[in-house]
């Protein structure tokens, strides 16, 4: 989100930036109170899997020039690693040492949860791990502290000044001056463009799918949390916020720390407020690679190489829209790729919904093929010039004068498929096959589902021949469509 918001607003001042997050609330906000939650249904697991991958590769990279303690400030997959390799030769050794060794700390104190022992011993070891992170802060702050005051050095790249306090709390600008150009509040509009469009969406998209990759497996009420985004994003105007989601990396070294409900976020804000209040002066000596290694040890654990496998075992084709979400979102951008596998995943429901599975059966009935077509779901206009090519295809190869379209399974029918039908059903009088319909009248009230199986069977001896045919136990399964 701050990429997206950068690109935006990069040159027109920090006051389009707090515009912004108020404009990207209030349309969040109404969305929410619309009721438009159903939109996370779009995003299916693999799409999730995909972009939780990327995302913690991609927050891996970016750290990389950190860990190391070379310059640069690309935060994209590629980028980053472009900039590690031009300035390779710049690489410091003690960066490099205390990232590192952060990270095994890390990956060490993980496993003591799991220690065997006294019941004393595996409590100490269930914190001890829990609390891993913040130990591994305080230490390196520690270090970095002592070499300072007392040994004279600095080998590693700190943090620095961060300002206490907060922005006092006023209305958001409607009407700035950057340089010597003034804006109005229409201007700012104008000037912000179709970023008031993709913000929104992107902090919806990432807040959700964020959700739905840490959730693991509880329901999410897409809609109250497109209220709490919202809300969030205008209070924040209030005080000089930019546009806000979730944020992947804080939640995945909150999941990897051990929170598990939502009091996890009200216990950081309390602890960043008082931070800010007290301890403003004391991040100076954090580290860089410190916190470079603590992202990169929580990011190893949030590529989904298992959602992989249990994607190839269950669907195959499945795995495409976690393969074109991963690596969108490394070549893209995270807000693009998830946009795009979600577009891939609507396709293969157009695609399922345009091509239903049909059985065929052909039965002999008074010397003649009847030819029974029993699609397995509602048809929409979509599969109604596929339907209309099976029933031409397979009634002309079978030379079936009788083509009975069995409704059991069918749940529902538009407009544009019942017109097809009726077309051919009004076909019979010139010599080609007789169409009937049998077992549509739970389909629908609607006056086209009455229509069309009133043409069918209208007549007397359709309704013979239809009883006829329904009451045949055997006959040829032909291969399904």
């Amino acid at each position: 989100m701050s990429l997206m918001v950068q690109a935006h607003v990069g040159s027109l001042g920090v006051e389009f930036a707090i515009l912004s997050a108020f404009l990207t609330g209030c349309a969040i906000l109404l969305l929410g109170v619309l009721n438009l939650g159903f939109l996370v249904q779009f995003i299916s697991y693999p799409v999730t899997a995909g972009f939780t991958s990327a995302a913690a590769i991609t927050i891996a990279s970016g750290q990389i020039k950190s860990l190391l303690g070379i310059p640069g400030q690309s935060n994209e997959f590629l980028d980053s690693w472009i900039n590690v390799f031009e300035h390779i030769q710049d690489i410091r050794l003690w960066d490099s040492i205390l990232g590192v060794s952060t990270i095994i700390v890390l990956l060490v104190l993980m496993q003591l949860k799991d220690v065997k022992g006294s019941k004393c011993w595996k409590i100490f070891g269930k914190y001890v791990a829990l609390s891993r992170n913040a130990i591994a802060v305080i230490f390196g702050s520690l270090l970095a502290y002592i070499l300072c005051e007392v040994g004279h050095s600095k080998p590693f790249l700190l943090t620095g000044n961060v300002s206490a306090g907060l922005p006092p709390i006023r209305l958001p600008p409607f009407s700035t001056t950057n340089g010597d150009q003034t804006y109005s509040f229409s201007e700012m509009i104008s000037e912000l463009g179709t970023s008031l469009i993709t913000l929104p969406l992107i902090a919806i998209l990432e807040s959700i799918a964020i959700a739905k990759a840490f959730s693991k497996g509880k329901a999410i009420d897409a809609t109250q949390e497109m209220i709490a985004l919202g809300l969030s994003n205008i209070a924040g105007s209030f005080v000089s916020s930019m546009p806000v989601t979730g944020s992947f990396t804080r939640s995945a070294v909150n999941n990897n720390s051990g929170v598990r409900t939502q009091f996890g976020g009200v216990t950081t804000g309390v602890v960043v407020l008082l931070a800010l209040g007290l301890l403003a002066d004391s991040f100076y000596y954090i580290p860089k690679a410190t916190l470079a290694g603590v992202i990169i040890a929580a990011m190893l654990f949030m590529v989904e190489f298992h959602a992989a496998a249990e994607i190839w075992r269950t669907k195959r084709i499945d795995i495409i829209p976690m393969i074109v979400t991963l690596v969108a979102c490394l070549f893209l951008g995270l807000e693009y790729g998830m946009v795009v596998g979600i577009a891939i995943n609507v396709c293969f429901i157009l695609h399922q919904t345009s091509r239903p599975a049909v059985a065929q059966l052909l039965v002999p009935v008074q010397g003649k093929n009847v030819l029974i077509l029993q699609p397995n779901q509602g048809l929409v206009y979509s599969s109604a010039e596929y339907l209309k090519h099976i029933v031409l295809k397979t009634a002309t190869k079978q030379a079936c004068p009788i083509v009975l379209i069995d409704g059991t399974h069918i749940s529902s029918v538009d407009t544009t498929v019942a017109k097809v039908l009726s077309e051919h059903a009004s076909r019979d009088r010139r010599g080609k096959p007789s169409y009937l319909g049998a077992n549509y009248f739970g389909v629908g009230k609607g006056t086209v589902n009455v229509h069309y199986v009133e043409t069918w069977a209208r007549r007397n001896d359709d309704r013979a021949t239809i009883a006829v045919i329904m009451t045949k136990g055997n006959g040829v399964i032909l291969p399904r469509y």
